[in-house]
């Protein structure tokens, strides 16, 4: 059953001038009740920006949980091990926080390459990151690092999953819109 035509109508106007920024359009097009919005399909990803929502507020306490885990195994790992978690930790800080953005700019504003830099990312350095930590038992992994290191973990890889949907739908939605172009 749907929606009839007026309310359905005044559900997608009241929706694009609360959801979506009037200054990102281009032009306006003329209906029979005066201006409104261009109709333009959605292909931010939600289960993606929840995902990146959730993984945001979760990266502070995973950063704080493996300093103080490290400081507490420092004294007993090797050298080279003490070396490696140290540049790890600095690395995985770095690539985190450049993903969170990317995949953010990517998913809301639906460009095409700043997903593409989020689903590399997180697929080609933050994915052997996070399961080097989890499952390599040299680096004496504690139970706190282990439950921080599996949520951290299941947010990559979801991401990484959903990350690649959203993708696909905006490439094959930019490839028709420059099939489309090409006929104007």
């Amino acid at each position: 059953m749907e929606l009839p035509e007026t309310i359905r109508r005044h559900l997608e106007d009241f929706s694009r001038n609360v959801l979506f920024d009037r200054s990102r359009t281009e032009t306006l097009s003329k209906r029979n009740d005066g201006f409104s919005l261009p109709d333009k399909q959605v292909l931010s990803s939600l289960q993606l920006q929840m995902s990146l929502y959730f993984n945001m507020w979760f990266f502070p306490w995973w950063w704080i949980s493996e300093i103080v885990m490290l400081q507490l195994k420092y004294p007993a790992l090797p050298d080279y091990y003490k070396f490696i978690l140290v540049t790890l930790l600095i690395l995985m800080t770095l690539i985190e926080a450049i993903r969170l953005y990317l995949g953010y700019v990517g998913n809301l504003q639906e460009k095409v390459p700043e997903l593409a830099g989020f689903w590399l990312l997180s697929i080609l350095l933050q994915s052997p990151l996070i399961l080097f930590q989890l499952f390599n038992e040299a680096i004496l992994i504690q139970p706190l690092e282990r439950g921080v290191h599996i949520v951290l973990a299941i947010f990559v890889l979801s991401q990484a999953l959903s990350g690649f949907v959203a993708l696909r739908d905006m490439v094959k939605h930019t490839e028709s819109q420059f099939h489309l172009r090409q006929f104007d």
